[in-house]
């Protein structure tokens, strides 16, 4: 699973990995900015997501799923750190995580959401 997080991740436009913190977590930025943590935990090799999320959908989100918690290690109101157990469908971590990077990509400057559009063209 944590491949698939990995590789769908980094197909977004203008992703790229970095290892700010060492070997694990994996994060992923776009215009220099995070928008994804991916980690293995270390007790039982449970993966974790880490991902910006709009705060009222972050709370609906942790209410609807125990899978969902508050960004570990992370502003609790802007992230959410997801378990990945099977609990949300493979479509769904899609949605956050398109959700996360959009988010994030609208935050950057004009100059480099357009360098980062023209770098797919």
């Amino acid at each position: 699973m944590k491949e698939w997080l990995t590789d769908y991740c980094l197909s977004k436009k203008g992703a790229s990995p970095d290892y700010p913190f060492g070997p694990e977590p994996l994060v992923c930025k776009v215009g220099g900015k995070m928008f994804a943590l991916i980690s293995v935990d270390g007790k039982n090799d449970q993966v974790h997501i880490s991902l910006k999320c709009d705060p009222i959908i972050a709370v609906n989100l942790r209410e609807q799923h125990a899978s969902v918690q508050p960004g570990y290690h992370l502003n609790k109101k802007h992230w959410n750190t997801v378990v990945v157990d099977g609990s949300l469908s493979n479509e769904d971590l899609r949605q956050m995580i398109d959700h996360s990077y959009d988010l994030v990509f609208r935050s950057l400057t004009k100059a480099a959401r357009e360098a980062i559009t023209a770098l797919i063209r």
